[in-house]
């Protein structure tokens, strides 16, 4: 006789206590659940017969910045120094030594000369050796540092955080409306260039939120750096937060030059196009996809579309549960990582 289990249920004998209600559900919300043609996401072609249903649990190691990671997740940089930063980047490390994720530190330029923060930015026993973990200062602190010959303290300030290298954020937009912020007496490019010329740590170049044009990615691209973070326009854009913290006419007269910029995809076909223009000249081959980017569908798309080595990163979407609790913050992670299964076994780039 024909074997009619599946997962050892008999079939016609499985008892569904729920269906009664589950169908009242389904009748109540299928109007609300219709599709506007307008949202469909024409991004994909949905297969929904290649493939059995990704595993719980499934996860793609990868190597990224010469680490280990079993997801191409990035938690990018965020906060510290700040009553409820411990909180949130224990939460953060203490979720990417689970699951294997890689994470940027929010600004470190406080712990250069003072150490009252110390506590907040040293998470490498919570992520643990294998992940890929980076310190971050502005480039106007770079500068400084370079220019005053004490480039030592970056170096002190990476042994005590016990992280693996750098990143070097660019802001001079952010910088410029920042009522308190710094001037840039050399261009960003040149700095970090120069910084190259005497440290051996890996460097990590990102945006702040507003992304960066093909130039600015084709200089960057021929150094010798480990990785560029995209921090494309589409997340939180600090342009337009610092603008809030200033007074109304600022607002007037600034508000649209917070509004310029690129998106991730916007970059990820500069990249691609560049590469072809570059070819043997390439040398940074790493790229972190942030900035924008909503889901593990949006990430899933541009990681597809990257001609290069390359993970996604989130800043806002981590945050937004780190600062409840750790529960609420590994259902998310967990939520993106079957998200990207899933998308990776049923969904195809147009």
């Amino acid at each position: 006789m024909k074997d009619e289990t599946v997962h050892d249920k008999k079939v016609g004998q499985d008892e569904d206590p729920t269906a009664s209600s589950r169908k009242k559900d389904h009748i109540e919300l299928s109007f609300r659940s219709q599709v506007v043609q307008d949202l469909k996401d024409e991004r994909f072609y949905y297969e929904p017969l290649m493939a059995a249903h990704p595993e719980q649990g499934t996860s793609e190691e990868i190597t990224f910045l010469g680490r280990k990671m079993k997801a191409p997740l990035w938690v990018s940089s965020m906060t510290g120094g700040t009553e409820l930063a411990n909180k949130i980047n224990t939460n953060l490390a203490k979720i990417c030594g689970e699951y294997g994720l890689g994470m940027g530190l929010g600004s470190c330029r406080k712990l250069l000369t003072d150490d009252t923060y110390l506590k907040d930015f040293q998470m490498r026993p919570y992520m643990g050796e294998e992940v890929p973990f980076f310190a971050n200062l502005g480039v106007a602190q770079v500068e400084v540092l370079l220019a005053e010959n004490k480039l030592h303290l970056i170096d002190e300030l990476l042994k005590r955080l016990d992280v693996d290298g750098l990143v070097v954020h660019v802001n001079p937009l952010q910088e410029w409306l920042q009522p308190e912020g710094d001037r840039f007496g050399l261009s960003p490019i040149e700095t970090v260039k120069r910084l190259l010329e005497k440290v051996s740590y890996p460097i990590v170049v990102k945006e702040v939120g507003q992304g960066m044009g093909p130039e600015s990615l084709k200089a960057l691209m021929q150094l010798p750096i480990a990785a560029i973070e995209f921090a494309a326009m589409g997340g939180t854009n600090f342009s337009k937060l610092e603008l809030y913290r200033g007074d109304t006419m600022r607002q007037e007269i600034f508000s649209n030059l917070a509004l310029v910029g690129h998106t991730a995809e916007d970059m990820v076909n500069y990249v691609n196009m560049i590469h072809q223009d570059l070819g043997d000249k390439v040398a940074c081959k790493e790229f972190i996809i942030s900035g924008g980017v909503k889901s593990f569908m949006d990430g899933y798309y541009l990681m597809s579309k990257l001609q290069a080595n390359g993970i996604y990163g989130q800043a806002s979407g981590f945050l937004k549960y780190a600062v409840e609790s750790l529960d609420e913050l590994r259902a998310y992670t967990e939520a993106q990582i079957q998200g990207l299964a899933l998308a990776k076994a049923y969904l195809r780039i147009k």
